[in-house]
């Protein structure tokens, strides 16, 4: 009996070493591939930008180079609607996008429950009133049909150019959002015409002027020759950005495409393109 005991002792224990080595072979193996193969995020070498049409476009040529140099491909995806760009980019279709100022994100954020975050600046395009009826803010008359942009964070900013001008003044404690219902004194007995962003550039010329996005006035044939007011850049809270979705801003490849963006090269583009109407903003 007892060299049958023996004989399971020692089966019993070569099974345990024989398994117990096995273990120690499938934990270094586990280690290894660990170490050798990166997250998905952090092994992200292509990635699918949002932008809008136009002038940006030129500018994202430039990036896109500057990116490839860094080991990082951008596919740009061009859009033509701005509140399409925060949609793709929920939803996944894309990874990142750089069309946007804060107080825009902000509203989208709480009207569309996004969960979107800005990762670096891009550039700061001053808004402006524009007219071709007349030279300067003193000419306006009495009545005078000034048109706005119609969506709540470009619509406040366009108000706030008309109270710099002293032609408004907003309720007290309104803040960057504000809409016509603010406003508290209109002694010209201004006419404001409610517009979409991408209308009421080209509808100057229907109008006594109008408050309208750079790039915008840009695409309508404005110039600055047209422009007979503008908001101050100096504490700017407009600054354009890219931005990603929430949890992915620390990721390694973020940090390349906003320094892909942030250099000499996209900013001489930038200059180029842009003719002085926009600002490098970082």
């Amino acid at each position: 009996m007892s060299g049958n005991t023996n004989t399971l002792l020692s089966f019993l224990s070569a099974s345990i070493s024989w398994r117990a080595g096995l273990a120690v072979l499938f934990a270094s193996a586990v280690a290894i591939v660990g170490l050798a193969a990166p997250s998905l995020a952090e092994d992200k070498t292509a990635v699918k930008v949002g932008i809008m049409s136009g002038e940006d476009e030129d500018v994202w040529r430039v990036v896109t180079a500057q990116a490839a140099e860094r080991g990082l491909t951008i596919e740009t995806v061009v859009f033509n609607d701005y509140t399409q760009p925060n949609e793709a980019l929920e939803r996944g279709e894309i990874d990142a996008n750089a069309f946007q100022h804060k107080p825009y994100l902000d509203n989208q954020i709480k009207t569309q429950g996004y969960h979107i975050v800005p990762v670096g600046y891009t550039g700061v395009w001053p808004i402006g009133l524009y007219s071709k009826k007349y030279a300067k803010i003193a000419d306006l008359p009495e009545g005078a049909v000034i048109g706005v942009p119609n969506d709540p964070s470009n619509e406040g900013r366009a108000l706030r150019v008309l109270q710099s001008e002293h032609l408004i003044k907003l309720r007290e404690g309104t803040g960057i959002l504000a809409t016509t219902t603010d406003i508290a004194e209109n002694p010209k007995h201004l006419v404001i015409k409610e517009l979409d962003a991408g209308i009421v550039g080209r509808s100057v010329e229907d109008l006594d002027a109008a408050v309208v996005n750079t790039d915008w006035a840009l695409k309508s044939g404005l110039t600055p020759e047209n422009r007979i007011a503008q908001e101050a850049v100096a504490d700017n809270p407009y600054r354009n950005f890219i931005a990603v979705k929430a949890g992915n801003e620390n990721q390694p490849w973020v940090k390349t495409l906003v320094a892909s963006y942030q250099n000499e090269k996209v900013k001489a583009e930038f200059d180029r393109v842009y003719k002085g109407t926009g600002i490098s903003a970082y």
